[in-house]
Order: structure tokens, then C-alpha cells, then sequence
């Protein structure tokens, strides 16, 4: 297992664990780094009409250990074992957190990430239902905007998260605006 306090303390530095082939654990510190802009965040049209429906329940934290499990239930996988133990520590601390979406009680999509200071880390998602995942990540922005944090960092720049306006910014534009949002004293 990932000591908790190594974790957090890379996570302040910019860099996050990944799992490799042979069950390794090997650190990085994308340039460019991506990141949801929080005040820039996008709803594309026919997700904001089912997010005013309420077609799922919103639950956080409820399901972190069942959450992680699912997002490395992937052909292909960052998250071993080793990662799953280390954020579920994580979460019993107070640290990790799970933002589910929930249909006639049973989960069917979400995500997990790490919050440091004001900064919340995504790590993955998963969906069983269309949209479970979106409607989690529209859920989370909505929390951190109602808790005044500064960061959502989303690692690397894929098509999924660039139709809700994430951008890719410099290694050293990404560490001034994280040492600033670390140290801001908000509770998830």
C-alpha cells in the first residue's frame, strides 16, 4: 500500500500514482496538464435537460470502495490493488471521495478523486447507464463551486472531458495554480 501521507504529499507536488503492466507503481506530472476551469465549466444541452429531471440520485461518499472497484473494472486499467487499498485509506481518512449516481437504488455510475485544500483531483469514472458519469461529474462540480474550491484537475486532456471545457495548461502555469489552491482551507 501507498503510505496516505506520500500520496497527499505528491498530490501537493503535482504528481499522482498510476499502476503499470507488471503491477508497478510509477508517479506522474503530465505538461501539459488539463483541468476543468470551475467558473468555465460547460453542460452540454441534452445532459443540463436530464440533470433538471433528477433522472439520477445524487449520493457522495455512500459507495467509495464499490466506486473504485468499478473504474478499474476496464480492459484497460491503471487502477491494481495496490491503488484501490491506498485510496480506500485515503477515503477512511477523509481524503478520497466518491460522487455516485444512483437509479431505482442501485449505482450506476460515478467517479473518485483526491481533495487537498481547495483542489480536487479526478482520478476516473464509470458508467453502467448512458450518462451516469456526466451527470456524477456535474454533481461534483456543482459541490466544489457550493464549497468554493479552485482546482479540478482532470490529469490529461481526453475528448469525454473537452466537451465540459477542460483545458490543457503548462506544468508551470498548473503548479503556480495548484501551491495557491492547496492552501486554501475548504472542506469537501
Amino acid at each position: 500500500m501507498i503510505p496516505s501521507e506520500l500520496l497527499l504529499q505528491g498530490y501537493r507536488l503535482g504528481v499522482f500514482p498510476m499502476a503499470m503492466e507488471d503491477d508497478s507503481i510509477a508517479w506522474f506530472s503530465p505538461d501539459p496538464r488539463a483541468i476543468i476551469p470551475l467558473e468555465n465549466f460547460h453542460v452540454p444541452h441534452a445532459l443540463r435537460r436530464e440533470w433538471r429531471r433528477k433522472v439520477f440520485e445524487i449520493r457522495i461518499d455512500h459507495r467509495f470502495g464499490e466506486v473504485i472497484r468499478a473504474c478499474a473494472k476496464r480492459e484497460d486499467t491503471w487502477i491494481n490493488r495496490e491503488i484501490i487499498d491506498s485510496y480506500q485509506r485515503l477515503h477512511e481518512l477523509g481524503c478520497a471521495h466518491s460522487v455516485e449516481s444512483w437509479s431505482k437504488n442501485r449505482l450506476v455510475g460515478g467517479l473518485y478523486g483526491v481533495a487537498v485544500g481547495g483542489a480536487f483531483f479526478g482520478e476516473s469514472m464509470f458508467h453502467r447507464v448512458t450518462d451516469a458519469s456526466k451527470i456524477a461529474l456535474v454533481a461534483l462540480v456543482e459541490h466544489l463551486r457550493a464549497r468554493k474550491f479552485a482546482l479540478l484537475d482532470t490529469q490529461w486532456l481526453t475528448p469525454y472531458l473537452a466537451q465540459f471545457g477542460a483545458i490543457e495548461i503548462s506544468r508551470k502555469h498548473y503548479l503556480r495554480r495548484l501551491r495557491e489552491a492547496v492552501e486554501l482551507p475548504r472542506k469537501f
